[in-house]
């Protein structure tokens, strides 16, 4: 879904019975009855679930604390019985039911009505009154049912009944339980638009022109219609008309923008369509969606161009779930992190390895962040027991149409990718689904370009070379490489037309891969793994402290075995809660936004040892705070692209560096003692920058630092509000503290946690232990307008508090 005409907040009545007004998209999210488990007879109308739990929508219960809360098998979310283990982090799926019931009242008398799920995981069945109306496999695409012909008239009570079944191992990341996104009851006119039937198209695009092609697809049209349709710019004013009579369901029209304002990452600067169908003066139905007025280019001579300018990827991958909120796609928290992604330095995401919310998407629009929009992780062959394999050949041209369909408009979206890591990448069965999977696309949309992940090891695995790949390469117009730039200069040298792109590395090897893209036309940019952490796959990038005499020698044994209690894959260069982790400040020295950056390495306890994976930085902080450590011997850790690093310890110099060729790090032996550390760079003997880390206070009290303080009223808005434990003199204080919150006023806790992936506790108590001295609490409005307020306390320290305006 593009853009919403109308919201209409639903109306709870006493009989908590929803009242409709017409209208096309209603938000449907409010009121729901929800019960976890197998239940029979939920589908009848006439079920009793007047002792279920009332729910609003999104909603994941994944997330939600277990029962039975005793011992150490099960803490908060967390089991260590879990059948998917460390791949979904240890949480638990199953079977649940939603039900919903509402009226609608005599302003839909022989409208039709639709209703419109976003995304639920997995496996969703959908009753009308008892009736069936189909199933949906996906966890991850949008998918809606005609109500229409099993509603009961004005007046009554209608029920809605959903089934959802996350069952097995069938995610290889936590992937939430639930309708965990939005949905929309629409109200629409016999003659109307269909949903994801209005597509923009932009080409001939210069300063003085673009023109724009709008495509109405109709369900239905009676005679003496007429087609109006309005372009207003980013202020509102409107700059197009035009009309026409209707006499087909498929219609296009074709307009020009004068001196039009082009959308880049920059300057993402939006129009508005709006589509109508009109009978006299009457509008029957309208339709509103936003474009971008833009240009993309791909080649191996020029590489990526937008706009006609060169245009390098600083790209990273993330997965759906939003941290201590679970899978549940709250819009500010989808808005939040297209922020955080713009502000530490991506100009570019890959959704990994599924669609995202349709929130998300508009906020990469607004926000000016290039997407590779992924379809699949799997195809015809499995990755875990359970998964969407089990369904690919039935239902991957529905959800991949789907997909295209709904995101088509969004100026953001520049490539399409068809698969991630297909197992199949080097057999004759991957190469014709890539070839028929590359062909619908094109059908759908021949404006992107099609692009697909294909990593080093799946060759290896299945005892084939690399070169076997080749054919699958030739359904895709940008080949993605998943950690295999070594294979860069080979390939081009046999493929000199092919354009690639790094859809993966290992954030250890960022220098590396970015020197590739640097130094190659036809290596357009590179996406981390990953740029955020997530929940799943716990324990993937987390650096292990083991028995100096410990057997296990590396990422395998390390991964495999994944040290109950870890829930975090701790990958990500932001981490669980939104700060900078070491690898993010790598990255800064890398991407040439920094030119120095001092971390030091965290005391290892003698008789013990570090293992690092592929993923994993060692374990760094930035602090000169060690006062266990006074009188011993630290490791400072400089990233620099320069010549050569002076160390000082209180302005005194203590030590230098030559940084040797085509690397940009070092590393010093220090004496701790309390101060300032400062590294200070030099290129060509001349300074070009400076960076240094103070020793701080005693903890002194607790700070709130909340990232709004206005909210909306309308039962979904969320405050992020960042908790730190600081020093008299307002420095935050790298220990452990727990916290604990009273809320009063016009809102509710919606997650608490902190970034430490092996701290297994309930995301939705009143009581945080922070990290490294931070820690954050989520805190969601209600549906009426006030003041919420937040108040922390810790023992012996002065505590805070923070108001929010709730309108």
């Amino acid at each position: 879904m593009n853009k919403y005409l109308i919201v209409l907040f639903i109306l709870i009545v006493q009989s908590a019975i929803a009242q409709f007004s017409s209208g096309r998209d209603q938000n449907f999210d409010f009121d729901w009855k929800f019960q976890n488990g197998k239940i029979q007879n939920a589908t009848s109308k006439d079920f009793d679930d007047s002792n279920w739990r009332n729910v609003n929508l999104p909603h994941d219960w994944s997330i939600e604390d277990l029962p039975n809360q005793n011992g150490d098998d099960v803490i908060g979310p967390f089991s260590k019985n879990a059948v998917s283990k460390n791949a979904t982090g240890f949480t638990v799926g199953g079977t649940a039911w939603y039900r919903k019931s509402f009226v609608l009242d005599k302003s839909t008398k022989d409208k039709k009505v639709f209703v419109r799920f976003d995304g639920v995981y997995r496996d969703s069945d959908v009753w009308i009154n008892g009736h069936h109306l189909g199933n949906h496999p996906n966890g991850y695409t949008p998918f809606e049912y005609d109500l229409t012909p099993y509603l009961l008239e004005q007046g009554k009570k209608n029920v809605l009944a959903v089934e959802v079944k996350n069952e097995g191992h069938n995610s290889r990341w936590y992937s939430g339980s639930g309708i965990y996104r939005h949905v929309w009851l629409s109200v629409l006119d016999q003659n109307h638009i269909l949903n994801n039937g209005l597509k923009v198209l932009t080409d001939n695009i210069s300063t003085e022109k673009a023109h724009v092609e709008i495509r109405t697809n109709l369900d239905f049209f009676s005679k003496g219609l007429k087609l109006q349709t309005l372009i207003y710019n980013k202020e509102g004013r409107q700059i197009l008309k035009q009309e026409e009579a209707i006499e087909q369901n498929s219609i296009s029209q074709k307009l020009i923008i004068e001196k039009p304002h082009l959308w880049n990452i920059n300057d993402p600067y939006l129009y508005e369509a709006k589509v109508s169908i009109i009978k006299g003066a009457d509008i029957l139905d309208s339709y509103v969606t936003h474009f971008g007025v833009r240009q993309i280019e791909f080649s191996a001579s020029d590489g990526f161009k937008l706009n006609g300018k060169p245009v390098k990827l600083k790209g990273g991958c993330i997965h759906h779930d939003n941290g201590i909120l679970g899978a549940a796609a709250y819009d500010k928290a989808e808005i939040r992190k297209v922020k955080l992604l713009k502000e530490y330095g991506y100009n570019a995401v890959r959704p990994s390895h599924n669609p995202f919310s349709p929130r998300f998407l508009q906020a990469c629009d607004e926000l000016g962040l290039l997407v590779v929009d992924e379809a699949f992780d799997m195809w015809n062959e499995a990755k875990t027991p359970g998964d969407y394999s089990n369904d690919f050949k039935d239902w991957w041209q529905k959800d991949l149409g789907g997909i295209i369909d709904r995101d088509f408009n969004h100026p953001s979206v520049i490539l399409w990718s068809i698969g991630n890591e297909i197992p199949e990448v080097v057999d004759s069965l991957g190469y014709i689904t890539a070839s028929k999977l590359a062909e619908f696309v094109k059908m759908k949309d021949s404006s992107r370009p099609v692009t697909a992940a294909v990593p080093f090891h799946i060759p290896l695995i299945k005892g084939k070379k690399w070169d076997t790949t080749a054919p699958f390469f030739e359904s895709l117009d940008v080949g993605g490489y998943n950690y295999s730039y070594s294979y860069y200069n080979s390939d081009h040298r046999k493929f000199p037309d092919r354009v690639m792109l790094t859809t993966e590395y290992f954030p250890p090897k960022a220098y590396e891969n970015w020197k590739a893209v640097e130094e190659n036309d036809f290596v357009i940019g590179m996406f981390s793994w990953t740029a955020m952490d997530y929940l799943g796959e716990a324990g993937l990038g987390l650096a292990r402290i083991k028995p100096a005499d410990d057997k296990a020698k590396g990422f395998v044994e390390t991964f495999m075995d994944p040290d109950w209690p870890v829930f975090n894959a701790y990958t990500g260069e932001i981490d669980l809660i939104g700060n900078k982790k070491p690898s993010s400040y790598y990255l800064d020295v890398v991407w040439g936004k920094s030119p120095v950056e001092l971390l030091i390495h965290k005391p290892i306890t003698n008789g013990m040892k570090e293992i690092n994976g592929f993923y994993d930085f060692p374990d760094l902080l930035k602090s000169w705070t060690w006062p266990k450590s006074i009188g011993d011997t630290l490791e400072a850790l400089v990233y620099t692209q320069s010549d050569r690093v002076k160390l000082f310890l209180n302005d005194i110099e203590i030590a230098e560096k030559e940084i040797k060729k085509n690397e940009i790090k070092t590393s010093f032996s220090v004496p701790y003692s309390i101060g300032k550390m400062e590294a200070i760079a030099y290129k060509n003997d001349v300074e070009i920058g400076r960076n240094s880390l103070n020793t701080v206070g005693k903890p002194n009290a607790i700070r709130l630092k909340p990232e709004t303080t206005k909210l909306k009223a309308n039962g979904q808005d969320l405050a992020f509000i960042q908790v730190e434990l600081v020093d008299s003199e307002g420095n935050i204080v790298p220990d452990s503290q727990l916290v604990k919150f009273q809320l009063t006023g016009q809102g509710s806790i919606a997650g608490i946690g902190n970034a430490n992936p092996s701290e297994m506790r309930s995301f939705q108590n009143n009581e945080l232990k922070l990290f490294q001295g931070k820690g954050m609490i989520v805190v969601k409005t209600s549906m009426h307008k006030g003041s919420l307020k937040v108040y922390a306390s810790a023992d012996q320290l002065k505590s805070d508090s923070c108001e929010l305006r709730v309108e």
